[in-house]
C-alpha cells in the first residue's frame, strides 16, 4: 500500500443514520503542517493522518441547512446556520480516515452546549454572515461571542471554474468521519455524501485569527483555495476506537 491509498468514495452507512444535513457554499483553504507539532491535538487512539511527510490544517466556512436528527423533519431554527471550521486530518488503528476539529465557531448558541457535551466537538458562538457580493465573490465573515470573545475570521473568494481535484484535494476532501471524545472515549463517527462538485477559488481576502489560537503552526505556503456549492450529508452511529 501507498500513502495515497484512501477511500474515495464513501461506505454505505448503517442505519440509523443519526443527522442528515446539507453543506453549502462551502470554501476549503488548507496549510501543510509538520505532524509532530500537532500530534498532542489528537485524542488517544488516533493520529495524523500523513502523506508524503506532512499533514494539513483546514479552514473551512459554510452554510450547514436542512438539519434533520433521526426520521425527524428539518429543524426549525436549529437547522440552518452558518459554520467555520478549523480542522486536521486523523486516521486510528483500524485505518478510518476522518477529520478532528480543533474549533467549530456558529451562530446558534444552544447549540454549543449540547454539541459540547453530547459529541465532543468544540464548538463556539459566534456572530457569523455569509453572503454573495454584487460580484460574485464569496463572503465569510466570523467574531466570537464565547468562549474566547473578540477572535475573528474574514475571508472572501473569487469563484472560478470548475476544476478536477488533484490527488491531494481528494485525499484532503473525501473525508468520512471524524474522530473525537464522546462519554470519556474516543469515537469515529461515519459520514457519507456524493462527490463534491470544486470550483478553483481565488483568496480576494484573509484576515483570520482562528487558525493561530488553534495552535497550530503552518509548515508552508496556502494551498489553492477550493469553492462548492455543497453536497448533502449523513451521519451514522458513533463506533468506539481502540486506545492502544
Amino acid at each position: 500500500m501507498t500513502e495515497w491509498e484512501f477511500d474515495r468514495v464513501a461506505a454505505p452507512l448503517r442505519p440509523p443514520i443519526v443527522f442528515d444535513q446539507h453543506w453549502r457554499n462551502v470554501t476549503f483553504v488548507h496549510w501543510p503542517v509538520e505532524p509532530a507539532t500537532v500530534a498532542g491535538l489528537f485524542p488517544p487512539g488516533c493520529r495524523p493522518d500523513v502523506v508524503e511527510g506532512r499533514t494539513y490544517v483546514g479552514l473551512v466556512p459554510f452554510q450547514l441547512l436542512g438539519v434533520r436528527i433521526g426520521r425527524l423533519g428539518p429543524i426549525p431554527y436549529f437547522g440552518s446556520f452558518a459554520e467555520t471550521n478549523i480542522r486536521l486530518y486523523s486516521v486510528d488503528g483500524a485505518g478510518r480516515h476522518g477529520v478532528v476539529f480543533c474549533s467549530l465557531d456558529t451562530a446558534r448558541l444552544a447549540i454549543v452546549p449540547i454539541a459540547r457535551l453530547l459529541f465532543g466537538v468544540p464548538y463556539t458562538w459566534s456572530r457569523m454572515r455569509v453572503r454573495q457580493q454584487a460580484g460574485g465573490d464569496w463572503r465569510y465573515e466570523s467574531r466570537r461571542r464565547w468562549p474566547q470573545r473578540g477572535l475573528a475570521s474574514t475571508l472572501t473568494v473569487g469563484v472560478g471554474a470548475p476544476v478536477e481535484p488533484t490527488q491531494l484535494e481528494q485525499w484532503l476532501t473525501a473525508r468520512w468521519g471524524l474522530h473525537a471524545r464522546i462519554g470519556g472515549r474516543t469515537r469515529w463517527v461515519p459520514n457519507a455524501h456524493g462527490p463534491w462538485p470544486l470550483h478553483e477559488a481565488e483568496v480576494v481576502q484573509l484576515r483570520d485569527d482562528l487558525l493561530a489560537a488553534s495552535g497550530v503552526v503552518p509548515a508552508g505556503d496556502r494551498l489553492r483555495a477550493l469553492w462548492s456549492p455543497g453536497v448533502r450529508a449523513q451521519f451514522g452511529r458513533p463506533v468506539t476506537v481502540a486506545e492502544r
